[in-house]
């Protein structure tokens, strides 16, 4: 499966936005999907996570309650809604699929396939 993510952009703190990741190829609803970002100069850190199936979904402590991944299957599309954004969130967002069982959701060498990255940068 290959990934796109896109939505990024420049907002002020507090501000929403709304990322995308879109697959192409088959399988979309077999894979459990993560959100990860990485800011300038730090290792890439889980964000989210949403299983294939039940669709339940699990957060990084820093951006539980003001985030929210949902997915489309028939669109083949994985959302992640950013709400409340502050400063801290700027980073290159990247979305990834996974066959991982959910033990192994939270790091990143457990995912398969990887977008390209988009840019989220937060304003004081």
């Amino acid at each position: 499966v290959q990934l796109q993510a896109s939505g990024g952009g420049l907002v002020q703190a507090g501000d929403s936005l709304r990322l995308s990741c879109i697959a192409s190829g088959s399988g979309f609803s077999n894979y459990g999907m993560g959100w990860f970002r990485q800011a300038p100069g730090k290792e890439r850190e889980f964000v989210g996570h949403i299983r294939r199936g039940s669709g339940a979904t699990y957060y990084a402590d820093s951006v539980k309650g003001r985030f929210t991944i949902s997915r489309d299957n028939a669109k083949k599309t994985m959302f992640l809604q950013m709400n409340s954004l502050k400063p801290q969130d700027t980073a290159v967002y990247y979305c990834a699929a996974t066959m991982t069982v959910l033990s192994g959701i939270r790091q990143a060498v457990n995912y398969h396939y990887w977008g390209q990255g988009t840019l989220v940068t937060v304003s004081s």
